[in-house]
């Protein structure tokens, strides 16, 4: 059992000044005013002076860090990839795969969900929940630089394959609405309790709300990968922009998009309905250079991931994510670090995650006022 002090805390429900988390079995068990904290005899006690305990990070989008990529989804790459999140906040995530060939797929799926039936719980390592399935199911024309000649058409028997191999631990989809057969995949994923996400998509409005009528409730890293906005046909982000149905996640990094479109994403959609993603490759962390995305090399140079001259995901992370929401948009830490914990476990239908409160996983971030990470708990358990 472990007492943790702060000056502040956002559950994300209230706000508690002069605050304390009791955490005991991986769970919390007391989040409130340390003046109503009940010690134990023999615990360890944690003060973070005027620090802010917020939820941990939860990024339902990732592709890799630390020189290390999702796709081969070794133990050894896992757990270099996890400490790195762990260190920047980020204590759930989605391993994200790219689109590949079917077998390289359904190979890295199987890897996956051994990883995610580990529930590791060996301390200074964020945990996955789940797999998100970016690709094959995307459109040509919106493809960035997922390879074309590995697209393929959205069927329920493609769709069940990769289930099998994920054996039933994909929590996540992005798939092209427009494409022939994508409705009919959408609305059986959704009934497998799987978070559809349009996106990599050149739909029409109409096409993007037939799909978001047939169960998707939510759209990959908004701006990129879509057809842009016309006032005459306004197309999926027109959709996105307006139907308060669905979430939206974004790639906060200043490059993929411009801060002022940010902060119109926010004020549009509600910052209750956006959610901070990475996007990260395994180039993160890691100095400029060539790096690998599944089966694709690209260049990491000042900042930017590219192949062929395209944008091919980021270096981002979670904590800097948040930090340049409260500049972008002009947000409040509360919020922006609600956008990147809170929303993306509603976004994902996990539970448990995202809050701070009695029964809930003890899965928390120690921030300065500022955003910068002064310490990670994983399960009860401190993250230096």
């Amino acid at each position: 059992m472990s007492l943790f002090l702060f000056k502040t805390l956002y559950t994300p429900c209230r706000t508690i000044t002069d605050a304390a988390i009791l955490a005991s079995d991986g769970k919390i068990a007391f989040a409130g005013e340390r003046s109503a904290a009940k010690p134990a005899q023999n615990q360890d006690i944690h003060d973070f002076g005027d620090c802010v305990a917020v939820p941990g990070f939860f990024d339902l989008h990732f592709h890799g860090a630390a020189g290390c990529d999702v796709m081969r989804g070794t133990a050894r790459e896992l757990e270099a990839m996890e400490r790195f999140l762990a260190r920047h906040g980020t204590t759930s995530y989605l391993p994200t795969t790219v689109t590949a060939p079917v077998d390289p797929t359904l190979s890295a799926l199987e890897q996956l969900a051994n990883a995610i039936e580990r529930n590791n719980n060996e301390a200074g390592r964020a945990r996955p929940l789940g797999i998100h399935l970016e690709g094959p199911f995307l459109s040509h024309a919106k493809r960035g630089v997922h390879a074309a000649e590995n697209l393929i058409p959205p069927t329920i028997a493609v769709f069940e394959k990769f289930w099998q191999a994920a054996r039933g631990h994909v929590r996540m989809m992005t798939i092209a609405p427009e494409l022939d057969g994508a409705e009919e995949v959408i609305a059986e994923a959704t009934k497998r309790g799987v978070c559809i996400s349009i996106g990599h998509s050149n739909a029409s409005r109409d096409e993007a709300q037939r799909g978001i009528k047939a169960g998707a409730r939510h759209a990959t890293h908004t701006f990129n990968a879509m057809r842009a906005l016309d006032h005459r046909e306004p197309g999926i982000l027109g959709e996105v922009l307006t139907n308060n149905q669905i979430s939206a996640d974004v790639i906060a990094d200043g490059i993929h998009v411009h801060p002022s479109v940010i902060d119109l994403l926010v004020r549009a959609k509600g910052i209750e309905n956006v959610v901070l993603i990475t996007d990260a490759l395994s180039a993160a962390g890691m100095p400029d250079g060539h790096y690998r995305l599944g089966t694709m090399e690209f260049e990491l140079k000042n900042g930017r991931c590219e192949r062929n001259g395209n944008l091919a995901g980021s270096v981002l992370t979670l904590d800097k994510a948040v930090r340049n929401l409260m500049e972008f948009a002009h947000v409040d830490l509360k919020s922006a670090a609600g956008a990147a914990s809170t929303n993306p476990a509603k976004s994902a239908g996990v539970r448990g995650k995202g809050v701070i409160e009695p029964g809930a996983d003890a899965d928390f971030v120690v921030l300065t006022p500022t955003g910068e990470v002064r310490a990670t708990v994983i399960g009860g358990t401190l993250v230096q």
